[in-house]
C-alpha cells in the first residue's frame, strides 16, 4: 500500500518529509472530530452547561488501548485523525496571568485567548491537563512503534504554528516517558506528523477534514491561513466569530443544530432570556455582525496578495515533494468553496438579516396599506399581494441558506475519488457518520462521525446526563492484505468493543447499502473491499442484511 503524505503547514524548514520509512505497509485507524478542550470556557466550568462528557474520553482511551493490543495486519498501525482533534476555537480562556508575547486585543480580553501562536500554546497546555487520559493512551500507542498523523480541521488550524506542533509532540513524549528503555525519544517524535490539507493512500483512501466544502467554516488560503491584516494571528471565519461572540457567552445556546432554526426560533429563545437577556443577546449579535463585515474587508486587503503568493509557493513545494503535480493540487483547490464572509449577501443571509429586512419591509407595506385603505376603503387586494410576495421571497431566501454541508461533502467525494483515485474518500466535520457509494459504486464516501459529546446538569442540580448530541464513537479501520486492502467501518461500545456500524442514510442520496466492493485502479493497482469486512474481490452484502 503506497502512501503519499503532504508536508507540514510550515513549509520552510519542514521537519516531516514526504516518505514513510521506506514505504511501510500500514494498517490505518481513522477517526475525527474529538474536540478536546471544547468545554474550556467560563460558562461550562461555572455552570456545567456544555461540559464535555467524561465517558466519551474514557471510551476513546479504551479504543486506543484496544487497537494497541490488536496486532496490525500491516507492518504497524497509523492513526489518522481527520481534523478537529483539539478544539482551539471552542475554548474561551481569559488571558489573566498567561505569559504572552502577543498582547491580547480588546476582542480577546472580552472573549478569551485568541489564535496567535503563543495563545494557542496556552490552550494546548490546558487541554493536556484536562484530557490526560486520552493523550496518554495516544502516547502509548506511538511509543509501541506505531505512527500518528493529524490532519488539520477548522477547529484546530492552530496546528499551523510550529511551536504548537512541537509542544504537542513534547506532551506526548512526556506522557510516554520517552526516552526510556525500549523507546527512543527522537524516533518517537519522528512518528508524529501534521498535515494541513489531506492525507492520501494511493488507490485506497483520500482523507481530509471536509470544512473546505462548507462556506461557513472554510479557510480562504488553506496553505497560508493567516489574517492579512495581522499575520501574527490565524484568519477567522464565520463559525469562529459566532462561537466567540454569541454562543459561548450565552447560556442555553448550543453550537450545533442551527441548520434547523429560523428567525422565529431565535426570537423565541431571546424572549426566554427576559428583557435584559434579550438586549444582551442583541448586542452580542450586532457585535458579531460588525466583526463579520470587518472580516470581509480582510479578503480584499492589499496584504492578501502576499499571503496568496505564499500559499501558491507552498502548493508548489507540496506538489514537488509528493509528486502529485501542481495542476492536480490546483484542481483540488478549485473544488473548495469561498468563505461566506467574502460576500455581503452571504453574511446577511447567514445571520438571517435578509429575512428580517424582508419582514420589516412587508410590515411597513401593510401599515401603509392599512392607513391608505382606511381612507379609500379597498385594501384587501394590496394586503394579499404584500403577503404573497413576502411568502415567496421568504421561501426563496430560506432555500438559499444551507447550513448543513452533508450533501455538499457527498458531491465533492465523488469528484475527489476521480482526482485522487481511491476506493474510500473519508471526511469528518459534519459529526454524522455516513457511508454512501459514489461514482456508481466504484468508490465509497465515509464520514467518520465524531467523538464529541457534552453533559448537562439536571434542572435541580443533580448529576450530569448526556444530551441528545451524543457522539457516534465511529472509526474506520483499513488493513493491507495479499490481494489488496480490507476496510471496516465500526462503532465503539464500552462493553462490547468495536462492532460494525450501520450507516446513517442521507435523504435524497443513494442507499449506503447499495455499493458493491470498491476496486481501485490507480498505477499501484491496489484492490480495496467495501467497508463491510469483505475480502478484496468478494461481493459486498447490503449492510442492513443479517
Amino acid at each position: 500500500m503506497a502512501i503519499v503524505n503532504v508536508l507540514t503547514s510550515a513549509m520552510v524548514g519542514a521537519q516531516d518529509g514526504p516518505s514513510r520509512e521506506g514505504g511501510a505497509r500500514e494498517s490505518l485507524l481513522v477517526l475525527s472530530d474529538v474536540h478536546l478542550g471544547s468545554d474550556l470556557n467560563v460558562q461550562a466550568m461555572a455552570t456545567g452547561f456544555g461540559r464535555r462528557s467524561k465517558s466519551v474520553d474514557a471510551d476513546l482511551a479504551e479504543l486506543l488501548r484496544h487497537y494497541r493490543r490488536t496486532p496490525p495486519e500491516g507492518d504497524r498501525w497509523r492513526i489518522v485523525i481527520a481534523g478537529d482533534f483539539i478544539d482551539f476555537i471552542g475554548m474561551a480562556l481569559p488571558p489573566d496571568g498567561a505569559e504572552l508575547a502577543t498582547a491580547p486585543s480588546e476582542e480577546e480580553l472580552a472573549h478569551g485567548l485568541g489564535n496567535a501562536a503563543d495563545h494557542a500554546g496556552v490552550k494546548l497546555r490546558r487541554v493536556a491537563e484536562r484530557h490526560e487520559e486520552v493523550l496518554a493512551a495516544l502516547a502509548g500507542f506511538v511509543a509501541d512503534g506505531h505512527a500518528l498523523t493529524i490532519v488539520h480541521g477548522n477547529h484546530d488550524v492552530e496546528f499551523h504554528w510550529e511551536n504548537v506542533r512541537d509542544e504537542f509532540k513534547a506532551i506526548l513524549r512526556r506522557l510516554a516517558g520517552a526516552p526510556r528503555e525500549g523507546v527512543d525519544g527522537d524516533a518517537f517524535v519522528a512518528r508524529i506528523d501534521f498535515q494541513p490539507w489531506f492525507f492520501y493512500v494511493g488507490g485506497v483512501a483520500y482523507i481530509e477534514h471536509g470544512h473546505q466544502y462548507d462556506p461557513y467554516c472554510a479557510t480562504d488560503l488553506i496553505m497560508a491561513p493567516l489574517s492579512p491584516l495581522d499575520p501574527r494571528r490565524i484568519a477567522r471565519g464565520f463559525s469562529d466569530v459566532l462561537l466567540r461572540y454569541v454562543v459561548r457567552p450565552t447560556k442555553g445556546l448550543r453550537e450545533w443544530g442551527h441548520e434547523h432554526l429560523g428567525l422565529v426560533d431565535y426570537i423565541r429563545f431571546g424572549a426566554q432570556l427576559g428583557a435584559r437577556g434579550m438586549v444582551t443577546l442583541g448586542v452580542r449579535f450586532a457585535s458579531a455582525v460588525i466583526e463579520l463585515f470587518r472580516l470581509r474587508r480582510e479578503h480584499f486587503a492589499e496584504a492578501r496578495a502576499a499571503l496568496r503568493e505564499e500559499h501558491e509557493r507552498r502548493v508548489a513545494l507540496l506538489a514537488e515533494a509528493t509528486r502529485i503535480g501542481v495542476d492536480r493540487l490546483r484542481a483540488l483547490g478549485a473544488l473548495q468553496v469561498p468563505p461566506i464572509t467574502r460576500s455581503i449577501r452571504g453574511i446577511l443571509a447567514s445571520v438571517l438579516l435578509d429575512r428580517l429586512a424582508l419582514a420589516l419591509v412587508a410590515a411597513a407595506g401593510l401599515v401603509g396599506v392599512a392607513i391608505s385603505g382606511a381612507q379609500r376603503g379597498h385594501a384587501g387586494w394590496a394586503v394579499a399581494l404584500i403577503l404573497m410576495t413576502w411568502a415567496l421571497l421568504h421561501r426563496y431566501l430560506t432555500t438559499q441558506r444551507q447550513l448543513d454541508p452533508a450533501e455538499q461533502l457527498v458531491d465533492r467525494a465523488a469528484k475527489l475519488a476521480k482526482l485522487f483515485p481511491a476506493a474510500f474518500v473519508v471526511m469528518g466535520h459534519t459529526h454524522i457518520p455516513v457511508e454512501v457509494p459514489v461514482n456508481d459504486g466504484s468508490s465509497t464516501y465515509i464520514n467518520l462521525g465524531s467523538w464529541a459529546e457534552n453533559e448537562e446538569p439536571e434542572a435541580d442540580g443533580a448529576s450530569p446526563h448526556a444530551n441528545a448530541n451524543a457522539a457516534a464513537r465511529t472509526h474506520l479501520v483499513i488493513h493491507p492484505g495479499a490481494a489488496g486492502a480490507v476496510a471496516e467501518f465500526l462503532k465503539w461500545d464500552s462493553t462490547d468493543g468495536p462492532s460494525r456500524f450501520v450507516s446513517t442514510h442521507l435523504p435524497g442520496l443513494a442507499s449506503p447499502g447499495a455499493a458493491s466492493d470498491a476496486r481501485a485502479t490507480p498505477s499501484d493497482a491496489v484492490v480495496v473491499a467495501s467497508p463491510l469486512v469483505v475480502e478484496a474481490g468478494a461481493t459486498a452484502a447490503d449492510p442492513r442484511a443479517g
